[in-house]
């Protein structure tokens, strides 16, 4: 190769520097709780948190009567939502997010499986429920699974036959990859649940995508217009979640598994949180369980509200909260002896 063919392909190669890798994906372990979960609020934030969670609690107080238990920022009434919906409709009360997931109908262990019509006319009563005490800025993150349906189909999504039972917006539709599944020699090996993003209005809705763009990535690989395109808070993640769910890993249960059937791990409640509500705010599960939505609602600053009807699961949700709270003080008196 001549000096001067030589010359000009080292400057190019000083000019057009390789383009920087993008990660694989990688599955979102679970733990007790997502490491900032365990932080405690800055001191004002947590002066106006408690003063506004106060003045919550006394307001539900005199609509659904004395909660099962309130504390920390962490609100559980027993009782059938359908009806403390209603009765919440009446007062100020307004929950800039709902997050949850009810029973599929399929005859799980805490279910009492009803007739197809039956299961969907419930589904429309606790729907139009929600949307009535949901602030105009707020939205409803719902999960639902599949129902055989007898001689049309063994898994029609719920979604597919309650889509006009909603007066909500559909947004969106959230893929979670849970990544370990059933395996099955007559079928696909599941292994991913929808997610279903409505807003109240159509337009004008709380979306914080700052609060969750994926950091690990900060420059895709792609260009627009011939020019890189990147974002130093990191990559809006996609409509496909990542993350394990709390049966999977090492001998098939994770540290947030508790006795609940249908529990989500906090990493995909949390990123639904903190994207669709702000500090302050009121995040309520009206199928409150094991209390996933609770922990995370807390842990990022906000204000949770739960009904659920059985009273084992009430149990579970406030010793789960409990032993959360209580790690959550004793990791931050250890980062307080580090940092003074």
């Amino acid at each position: 190769m001549s000096g001067p063919a030589r010359k000009f392909r080292r400057m190019k190669a000083l000019r057009t520097p390789p383009l920087p890798q993008t990660r694989p994906a990688k599955q979102v372990p679970t733990s007790l709780a997502p490491p900032h979960l365990l932080r405690a609020p800055e001191e004002m934030a947590a002066s106006d948190f408690e003063a506004r969670f106060k003045k919550y609690v006394s307001t539900l107080t005199d609509a659904l009567g004395a909660p099962t238990y309130a504390q920390n920022g962490f609100i559980l009434f027993k009782g059938d939502c359908v009806d403390l919906l209603a009765r919440l409709s009446q007062s100020t009360i307004r929950p800039e997010l709902t997050v949850t997931s009810p029973p599929y109908n399929i005859g799980k262990e805490y279910e009492k499986p009803l007739p197809l019509n039956d299961y969907l006319q419930w589904c429309s009563q606790w729907l139009k429920g929600i949307h009535a005490v949901t602030a105009d800025q707020g939205a409803l993150w719902l999960n639902l699974g599949y129902v055989d349906v007898e001689g049309r189909g063994k898994a029609v999504p719920l979604p597919y036959l309650m889509w006009n039972l909603s007066p909500f917006y559909l947004r969106q539709e959230v893929v979670w990859n849970y990544g370990a599944g059933v395996s099955s020699k007559r079928s696909f090996s599941p292994r991913n649940e929808k997610w279903l993003f409505y807003t109240r209005a159509v337009d004008s809705y709380t979306f914080n995508l700052d609060d969750v763009r994926d950091p690990d990535v900060k420059y895709p690989n792609q260009k627009k217009n011939g020019k890189l395109r990147c974002n130093p808070l990191g990559k809006n993640p996609s409509d496909v979640w990542q993350i394990a769910k709390v049966t999977s890993g090492k001998n098939r249960s994770s540290k947030e598994r508790t006795s609940h059937p249908a529990q989500f791990p906090l990493a995909l409640v949390d990123r639904i949180v903190r994207v669709s509500s702000n500090p302050c705010d009121i995040v309520m599960d009206p199928f409150s369980g094991s209390g996933s939505t609770g922990i995370a609602a807390v842990g990022s600053g906000r204000v949770f509200l739960g009904f659920e009807l059985r009273e084992d699961y009430c149990r579970l949700a406030i010793e789960r909260f409990e032993n959360y709270s209580a790690l959550r003080k004793r990791n931050n008196s250890q980062l307080k002896i580090f940092n003074p």
